[in-house]
This record gives C-alpha cells, structure tokens and sequence, in this order.
C-alpha cells in the first residue's frame, strides 16, 4: 500500500498534467443544472424530454477501466452515477478525465440522463471538468478514521464518510428548529444578549476568563443563556423572550458536560411554576415526537417512555433520604461526608452546597424518568424563588431523563433583599475557594429593586439532545475543541 506521501506526489503529478493541457484544476464557478436531489425529483421527466444536464459533486467511486469507466458523485444532496465510454467522447477528454481523475476530487459531468439495463439512473457523460483537484485520499484509500481522536480532529472526513453523523446534524438542526417554532408561536420574541460578561450569572461553573484591552478589564464568557440578561428584558416590558446560543464552562468533560455546547433559555412574565411545566411537556412531547419520530427510547441503559398525561414529580429532599437515608435540610457536613464515603462517592469541594449536590446525584443516576424534580433547598437554586409551604425549598423544577438533569427552571426570585441575602452567601462560598459558586451581580439586585414581575424561566440544550440519541455530549459536537497535536 502506498504512503500518504506517495499518493500525495503521484497527485501533485497529475495535478501538473492538469495544468499542462491549460485546465484551471481550482475554478471558481460550476454551470451545473441543479443539485443532485432536484435532478432526481423531476428525473423521469428530464429523462423523457432528453434534456441534457450538467450535474457537479466529489468522487465518491471509480470503476471500470479501458474504454469503459463508471462513476459515483455525490453532491451533499444525493449521489448519481456517471458513465463515461471512450467511444462516445473526444478520445483526448477521456484519457484526461482517466488519467488525472481520482476518488475524492470534485467533477462536473455534462451529458444525457438514461437507466442502465439494471435500473441505475446514471449520466451518460459527453463532456467533464475538473472543479477541485484533491492531494490526499479520502479515508478509505489509507488508514481511515479508525478512533475517536482522528474522527473529531479530521471531522469533515468523518461526516463525509459517516452517514450516521451527518444524520445527526441534521437532527440536529430540526431539533433546534422545532424549539424555535414552538416558542414563537406560543408568543416569545427571539433574543440575543451578551457573550462578554463582567459578571457570569445565572448558572453555578467554573468560567473562561479573558481581557477586554479597550477597557482594560477581565471578563468572562457566559455559562448562561443571558439568564440575568433575560430578566431584565422582563422588566423591561418584554413579557415572553427566549435566546439558543453558545455558553462556556471551564470544567471537565463527561458524556454530559463539554466546555462549549448550545442551550436554550426562555423566560416567561406571569408564568408559574405549574404552567412553566405544562409548557415545556407539550414542547418536549412535541419535539420528540415531529424531530426524532418516536415516543419511547432506550438510551444510557434506560428506557423509557414520554407519556401523554402528566409526568411523575419527585421530591428532591424526600428521594435523596430515601436512598441514603440522610435529610440533606438537617445533616451535619460530616454526616454527609461519611455517607458519601460509605457509597464510595468521590466528592469535590466539602462546603454544604457541594455535598448536598453530590448526595442528589448519587441518586439521580439511578432514576429513568420522565420526571420531574421538584422542591430543592434553596441552597443549591441561588436564583430561584421559595416555596411557601417551606422556605428552605424553592420551586424549582429540573427534568430528569436516564440519570441526567436534561431541563433547569423555576419560578424566578424577584424579592431584591431575598436576592441580596443569596448572593451574599454565594461571594462567601467563592472567598473560600469554591470556583463553581454564582458570581454575585449586584447591579441585577439594582434591577430587581426597580421590579420585576413575577416569571417563569427554563432552559434545556445538547444534553437533552445527546440523551434523546443515546451519544456523548461530545459526540453531538460538530466540531469538538481538540488539543493541538503538538500538546499531545
């Protein structure tokens, strides 16, 4: 078999070949007919008209050889075959095309459209060019894209010869569009809010830190949906906004976590909690059901089923005693601490905050769902408003979907004095080292004094996504940060 470096050098030949005869092998325009797809929709009637077409695409196969050559291109749309027979061309364009053409270059091909005797719709190729002239093989021809790092760091090859991929980005997109369409026409406006922030609200992570040389000034990039953002529109009179967009965290990966993803936030004035869950069922329940064609999936060594009626609700404090058999509201931080270390549970961080949040997602794995999460202390919800049945809980609501939190919201905490108070014990956890605490935004409390009215706000985004096809996070990435080959 022969190098990489020996195919690139017998291409660089026929690349000078190309040249030679006077042939631009990078041209920058193509007179092809139409793209593949709209070639087949209307085939039999192009075919019956004997119109003749100008298709274009990459060099997907070659077979034949002599005087007889088959072809394969594919366009992104569809593929179709070539037939290229040296006694119906200019002998010269011919040997051209068989002598400096290779698997992996892009081609235009012109002729008439007919079915082989085995059915293949195909172009009977009179004349071709060449569109783009490639240097190295497809996958294919060397080594291929054998693990996970080479599939991520050559991506385009690997959504190229991977149909499951680029099905997923499709999917992808859908997923993303429906949401969309179902928030405008339930009456949200489409927003967009800061990248750049001096504070990073609205979500407990560790942020990407950077300078703003103009201002001279540190600031971060979000690890929010523009949540602080969001509510001040809110209170600006906008009564329904929601914003897809790009948020950074600086933590570790996992099938559910990666540094860069897309989520989505939507905030709603006079929703309550009850009606923030009804909607985000019927959004959900509708998305699985136009986007992924199915109500019932088996993911992460679960399944389950998202039901017609209501979905179950369990009670944060009430499950986690039931399976450590701990109350996380009146346990001492050592109690907690022992019971992790009796469940073999590592744990970062050992304020209250953290090792509560730890116990709920010792349990949280074990659960399938579709369930609600409901009624958690409101030291784990800095931003979310309390119960008032009890003031040490808060109404808050989190989907979880095989072992995973797939949806954050609650009823937004308008009470600027209550906010204050919570943000001053999140600056006290971040002066003790705790790098996941909420930045305090002092100037939010100032926005809250002015008033807020009372809201509803959700959020969910690739992790659901990545749930719903039973992949890692990481995996749903397009193109997935990867460390330079240098730093390997």
């Amino acid at each position: 078999m022969a190098s990489l470096d020996e195919i690139k050098s017998e291409r660089l030949e026929k690349l000078g070949k190309l040249k030679e005869t006077g042939i631009d092998p990078y041209p920058g325009a193509t007179l092809r007919t139409a793209d593949l797809k709209t070639i087949f929709a209307n085939f039999d009637d192009r075919l019956a008209a004997g119109e003749a077409v100008t298709v274009a695409g990459r060099v997907m196969a070659i077979r034949g050889q002599g005087a007889i050559v088959f072809i394969n291109i594919f366009d992104g749309t569809a593929t179709i075959q070539g037939l290229l027979k040296q006694d119906e061309m200019e002998e010269a364009v011919f040997n051209l095309f068989t002598d400096t053409v290779d698997i992996g270059d892009f081609v235009e091909l012109s002729g008439l459209l007919f079915v082989t005797n085995r059915g293949e719709k195909t172009v009977k190729v009179k004349t071709w060019k060449m569109l783009t002239k490639t240097l190295l093989p497809l996958p294919e021809k060397w080594h291929g894209l054998t693990d996970e790092e080479a599939r991520f760091r050559k991506r385009y090859l690997d959504i190229l010869m991977n149909p499951a991929v680029r099905e997923m980005i499709e999917l992808k997109a859908k997923f993303w569009q429906f949401t969309r369409n179902y928030l405008v026409q339930a009456g949200f406006i489409e927003v967009e809010t800061p990248t750049l922030e001096i504070t990073t609200g609205g979500a407990e992570a560790n942020p990407f830190k950077t300078h703003h040389d103009d201002y001279d000034l540190d600031v971060y990039l979000r690890i929010s949906v523009g949540e602080l953002w969001q509510k001040k529109l809110l209170a600006a009179g906008l009564p329904r906004t929601f914003e897809i967009g790009r948020v950074y965290r600086n933590e570790g990966t996992s099938p559910d976590h990666a540094q860069e993803f897309t989520n989505l936030e939507f905030y709603a004035a006079y929703m309550d909690l009850e009606g923030g869950i009804k909607l985000t069922e019927e959004l959900i329940r509708g998305l699985v059901r136009d986007v992924f064609g199915k109500t019932v999936f088996s993911t992460r060594g679960f399944t389950f089923e998202f039901p017609v009626g209501a979905w179950p609700r369990i009670e944060y404090v009430a499950k986690v005693k039931e399976m450590t058999g701990l109350d996380v509201l009146s346990a001492s931080e050592e109690e907690m601490k022992d019971k992790l270390d009796e469940l073999g549970v590592k744990y970062t961080g050992d304020n209250r905050e953290r090792l509560t949040d730890t116990l709920w997602k010792y349990c949280r794995k074990q659960i399938a769902g579709p369930a609600w999460l409901v009624g958690h202390p409101k030291l784990v919800s800095p931003l979310a408003k309390a119960r008032i049945d009890n003031p040490d809980l808060t109404n808050r609501v989190q989907l979880i979907l095989a072992g995973a939190e797939a949806t954050n919201g609650f009823s937004e905490l308008n009470n600027p004095l209550d906010q204050r108070a919570r943000f001053e014990l999140q600056q006290q956890l971040i002066d003790r080292g705790d790098k996941e605490a909420m930045m305090p935004d002092w100037e939010f409390v100032e926005m809250l004094e002015h008033g807020m009215p009372p809201a509803f706000g959700n959020g969910f985004g690739e992790r659901l996504l990545a749930i719903l096809l039973d992949k890692p996070l990481r995996e749903t990435q397009i193109f997935p940060l990867m460390r330079p080959k240098d730093l390997n």
